[in-house]
């Protein structure tokens, strides 16, 4: 928590919510009374970005991110889907790395850097998603892959100024979709490296102006608590963003530390 970051929480929808679910939810928040002090995302399927797009429209103020994005604007790339493309669609943001992404589809550490450039390059907002498995956290390697993680998806692209469009998300695979998730002290703890592999890969200014938000089983509950840390600056919510009533509950109680 900084006066000079600003807290976000953005909803990763995942493969969930068709167009009329996606744009009933879209509506709903767009007319929601959502705390300033705090930028919101949510992150539909591909199929729905145009219509979720359209019902956000009236609050001029909620984000929209893509889940996953190819690194070129066009080509023979069946079934892929260009930064441009998301920019004509009307996405803000665009999550890269999430472990799924990682897990499921064989993204390497040197996808998700083109992926990165990729949205920078057209002026869409990075949300990098980096986190360690139970394995690695229980052996203690999990500071040196966060390390690893920041540094092979950062490096090559330093802004020649502080650059607002880079947000990051930690998220310890072992604690998303589980129920499980990390107390507000482990949390701090893996922010902290996260920030400082900022500092190291992109400069101590940029690592103060990144927002980095903590991701894993994130519910009312514990949303405040986590966020109450000097370096969590929201959160990246994955099944409590599928309902309107969780979704805008967890933005109140970020909302509550600034």
């Amino acid at each position: 928590m900084s006066a000079s970051r600003t807290p976000c929480v953005a909803g990763n929808w995942k493969l969930h919510h068709g167009r009329a679910q996606a744009t009933q939810l879209a509506s709903a928040l767009a007319q929601a009374p959502l705390a300033p002090s705090v930028e919101v995302v949510v992150a539909p399927v591909f199929t729905c970005l145009s219509a979720v797009n359209d019902a956000l429209a009236p609050s001029h103020r909620i984000g929209l991110a893509a889940q996953h994005v190819h690194w070129e604007d066009e080509g023979a790339f069946t079934g892929e889907v260009g930064p441009a493309h998301l920019v004509d669609v009307g996405c803000t943001h665009g999550i890269v790395g999430h472990s799924e992404r990682r897990q499921h589809f064989g993204d390497s550490d040197e996808r998700v850097a083109k992926r990165v450039r990729a949205l920078l390059q057209h002026h869409l907002k990075v949300i990098l998603c980096v986190g360690e498995t139970q394995q690695q956290r229980a052996s203690g390697s999990y500071g040196d892959v966060l390390r690893q993680q920041i540094r092979a998806a950062l490096a090559g692209c330093a802004p020649s100024a502080p650059n607002p469009s880079i947000l990051v998300a930690y998220e310890p695979i072992w604690a998303i979709g589980t129920g499980l998730a990390a107390t507000p002290e482990d949390a701090q703890e893996a922010h902290a490296i996260v920030r400082n592999a900022l500092a190291d890969t992109l400069g101590a200014e940029q690592a103060e102006i990144s927002p980095i938000l903590y991701g894993g089983s994130v519910k009312p509950e514990n949303a405040q608590a986590l966020t109450a840390q000097p370096d969590v600056d929201g959160a990246l919510v994955g099944g409590a963003s599928l309902r309107f009533e969780s979704f805008t509950d967890i933005i109140a109680a970020v909302a509550l530390n600034y």
